[in-house]
Order: C-alpha cells, then structure tokens, then sequence
C-alpha cells in the first residue's frame, strides 16, 4: 500500500505528520513501513540517519530519495501488499516526476491550515491529484490548529474541500510535536493523534492488514 502525504505549500507539516503515522502504524498497530523521505530538506532521513548513529533501536526504515527514484523503488516495495509505504512529498506541482508518484498512490493525506493562502495551495493540490489519480482516497488534516484562534473562514474551507475528499477531525497546535522522533511519539500527543490516525486506519488502511 501507497501513500503520499503532501501539499504544495511548505510547513504545512508533513513531515511531522509523516513520523507521527510511521510510528503510529509500526509501535501501535504492528504493521511493516517504509518511509521515503523525497522533501528538499530531507530532515527524516537525517534524523533516521542520527538514530542509527546512536545505535537506537530502528521500528523502520526512512530511505531518502528523488521523484526521479520512485520508479524502480516501487516496483520493489509493492511486491507485498500488506507493506506500506509512506512518502514524504516536496512541497511543489510542477515536477513531471509527481505523475507516477500521485498516479500509485493508494491513499493521500493532505495537512492543511484554515488560512486563505494554505486553502489555495490545498485546492490547486487536489485539483492536479484528481486529475491524474481520479480513484485515489483524498483525506485532508487541518494541522496545526490554535485552540485559541478563532478561524471565520473553516466552514467555508472544508465545504469546498469536501468536494474532493474526507476532513478528518483537527489535530491541534502542541510544543510536544517538536520532541517526536523516528523511535518513538511522546505519549502527550496520544489524546490528539490516535483519534485521526484510527479513523484513518480503519477506513482506508486496515483492509491490507496480515491476516493471522
């Protein structure tokens, strides 16, 4: 299984939320990841990189790579289905090497924030996913939302995001985020992200799930 998390507007969290899952699907639901790390900054594989340094215990690999390697590496990965793969996007559009990247995709997860220019960036992204990935499952986080900062413009932004995919329920603004690694997510932050990631696992991911 395929999936993408991505946006074209930077800081949007995608890489945090990208560990978050990793974690989230090897320590709590035990299933087999691999994560590409295909963002300009490539901070996760450089923590990834860290912690084999440290001899840290590994629950998963973080392989960085470029749009250009998605090919050949996919032909290997997706030799099993119960292996998911996760993928770290760049925050860009017009790169002709997202076409194979978007049009494999399984699953998209898609952070946004309820400001007018992320609302932009996340329309445009979901037009030209759609486009050329019309049957992949568009699922769209509101990250990063302040508890107290009132947002006059969010019944508005997810009735027209609506249109292209499912809204999950927020994941809010917590110092907490800054201290989750490749080895483990500070148990804080349970309360905020299982109940998105179980949602999420149940509607689109357990189905590939080892049958025992």
């Amino acid at each position: 299984m395929l999936i993408i998390i991505g946006n074209q507007k930077g800081g949007a969290g995608k890489s945090t939320l990208t560990l978050l899952l990793a974690n989230f699907l090897t320590l709590v639901k035990k299933r087999k990841v691999t994560v590409i790390d295909m963002d300009y900054q490539q901070s996760l594989s450089q923590k990834y990189e860290k912690a084999k340094a440290a001899e840290t215990p590994e629950h998963y690999e973080i392989i960085a790579a470029g749009l250009e390697h998605f090919p050949s590496m996919y032909t290997v990965l997706s030799q099993s289905r119960e292996h998911i793969v996760i993928i770290d996007l760049p925050g860009k559009l017009d790169d002709d090497g997202l076409i194979p990247v978007f049009s494999s995709a399984d699953l998209v997860l898609c952070p946004f924030s309820y400001d007018e220019f992320s609302f932009d960036s996340t329309v445009l992204f979901s037009v030209v996913l759609k486009k050329i990935n019309p049957l992949g499952h568009l699922v769209f986080i509101p990250n990063r939302v302040k508890g107290n900062v009132r947002y006059d413009t969010a019944n508005e932004v997810e009735q027209q995001l609506s249109k292209f995919g499912k809204i999950t329920s927020p994941i809010s603004d917590r110092v907490d985020f800054q201290r989750t690694d490749t080895v483990q997510t500070p148990l804080s932050l349970f309360p905020v992200i299982v109940p998105v990631f179980d949602q999420i696992y149940a509607d689109h991911i357990e189905a590939t799930a080892v049958k025992t």
